[in-house]
């Protein structure tokens, strides 16, 4: 467990801020027509062009410089050349860069062209989950109030899937250290939260069950009955006067101001 000093938390915002450039820029090339590899080539441009260095490429032989998970892909799915968006398709796009040697890590879902409502309504839902689970993120809280703000909220908004084996991380040095954070759980119980922790938050939700398998690939996820799903994270550092979401857009910064988190820089 690394517990993070303000000037290390500073770095990581930088981090964070190479992340959700390259979010942004992603968002605006996301349209019928384009392949998930140069969704790919666009992340990994914006990623090197402010000094930066993808994390996923190479992460255990893992290929690209983002995940790109479509429909039914929940996680980890790899960007091809053949797999080409359609209108009505949604994409978990999920990245990292590595600035001065920290970690920042951020996903969003995109709805290609116009989205169908019932996708919408479940993105909508997996998001503000994150959002309930970051505003736990306060010292003196446990680990299990983050699992239990989301799924409580999602529990509470539909008959959404909550997706239970894969979850959020510590994050700092590396992408992925401890503690796993779940998706669900307990109020109360848990590791007790401090300040300089930092933890990626990241439900997944689904409009089916929420059993999934890995493909032959060895990395993509998939919903078991084929429904599809949706993935939001931030990196988030827990200082005294609360959470600081590290990866934050531009589009985020009324959400923040309106929840009392902490204002990073912008």
């Amino acid at each position: 467990m690394q517990i993070k000093t303000p000037e290390q938390i500073a770095k990581m915002r930088a981090a964070g801020q190479v992340v959700a450039r390259a979010l942004d820029t992603l968002r605006a090339a996301v349209r019928p027509g384009v392949s998930t590899l140069e969704l790919d080539a666009v992340a990994e441009k914006v990623i090197r062009d402010a000094g930066a260095v993808p994390s996923f490429k190479g992460y255990h032989g893992f290929p690209g410089s983002i995940c790109a998970s479509v429909n039914e892909e929940v996680v980890h799915g790899i960007p091809s050349a053949e797999r080409t968006l359609v209108e009505g398709d949604i994409i978990s796009v999920d990245c990292g860069a590595i600035l001065d040697g920290w970690h920042g890590d951020s996903a969003v879902t995109i709805a290609v062209g116009e989205g169908r409502p019932e996708d919408l309504a479940m993105m909508d839902v997996c998001e503000e989950s994150m959002w309930q689970g970051i505003a736990q993120m306060r010292p003196g809280m446990r680990l299990g109030d983050i699992g239990h703000a989301i799924g409580g909220h999602i529990r509470a908004n539909g008959d959404y899937g909550n997706v239970r084996e894969y979850g959020g991380h510590g994050i700092g040095t590396e992408m992925h250290m401890d503690p796993h954070v779940l998706n669900y759980g307990k109020k109360g119980r848990g590791m007790r939260l401090v300040e300089g922790m930092c933890l990626a938050i990241e439900p997944m939700t689904t409009l089916g069950g929420h059993d999934v398998v890995e493909l032959d690939d060895g990395w993509t996820v998939v919903t078991r009955d084929g429904g599809r799903a949706a993935h939001f994270e931030h990196t988030v550092a827990i200082t005294a006067d609360g959470p600081m979401v590290l990866t934050a857009r531009e589009s985020n910064r009324d959400k923040i101001s309106r929840m009392g988190f902490v204002q990073p820089t912008w």
